[in-house]
């Protein structure tokens, strides 16, 4: 978990869609919210250029952030981003309020090490194909994990990882899991070469 990221911000009291679309073409900024916790939602305003700084850094998305509001701070983290469609904009950013004692949900990227010496791959000629490329986790703000390493060096060909396959660091649980077996998604799979393991299971199959 890291929490070196400050967010600064200041309370908007301009609201409604024109002061947005005024706020995002003359100052420079952007509209945002805060909420969540034992207080009032809060609206904010954003300068563009410095959460985009941020937004470049993939452990931003999941660390606990300090919000700066007008000097007051407190513990969030990102919880929505609305993009513009077709530009390099963000539209709206939602902040959420944590506390120590609280469990939190969000989505965590995966990182897949070791493929380039996958066995499936290296010895057998099979090749990688990624299901999920991240996973909801739910733990308290102290276990929260930057990201959820899945390494492949072992996985043979024909082969299909699933999230129960993952190694969650301690403190961190799957939300999918924890709905039931019927949620244990693939999350990768080892496809065996042409007339290997995979056609096999499908002639059998069929």
């Amino acid at each position: 978990m890291s929490s070196d990221y400050t967010v600064s911000a200041t309370v908007r009291a301009d609201v409604g869609k024109g002061a947005s679309r005024r706020l995002r073409r003359l100052e420079g900024e952007i509209p945002a919210i805060v909420y969540g916790g034992e207080k009032a939602p809060q609206m904010l305003n954003l300068i563009h250029k410095d959460l985009i700084r941020l937004l470049n850094d993939e452990a931003f998305y999941t660390s606990i952030l300090t919000l700066d509001v007008d000097g007051q701070k407190e513990s969030v983290i990102l919880k929505d981003l609305q993009r513009h469609p077709a530009k390099l904009r963000v539209l709206h950013a939602d902040f959420l309020r944590v506390n120590a004692d609280t469990l939190i949900t969000l989505h965590v990227p995966l990182h897949f090490i070791n493929e380039d010496t996958c066995v499936g791959v290296k010895l057998a000629g099979g090749n990688i194909t990624h299901a999920m490329t991240d996973i909801e986790i739910q733990c308290l703000p102290k276990d929260l994990p930057e990201f959820i390493e899945v390494d492949m060096a072992a996985v043979e060909a024909g082969t299909i990882l699933h999230i129960s396959d993952i190694v969650l660091p301690a403190g961190v649980e799957s939300t999918a899991l924890a709905l039931g077996e019927d949620h244990d998604h693939p999350v990768v799979h080892v496809h065996a070469p042409h007339g290997g393991a995979d056609d096999e299971e499908a002639s059998d199959e069929e």
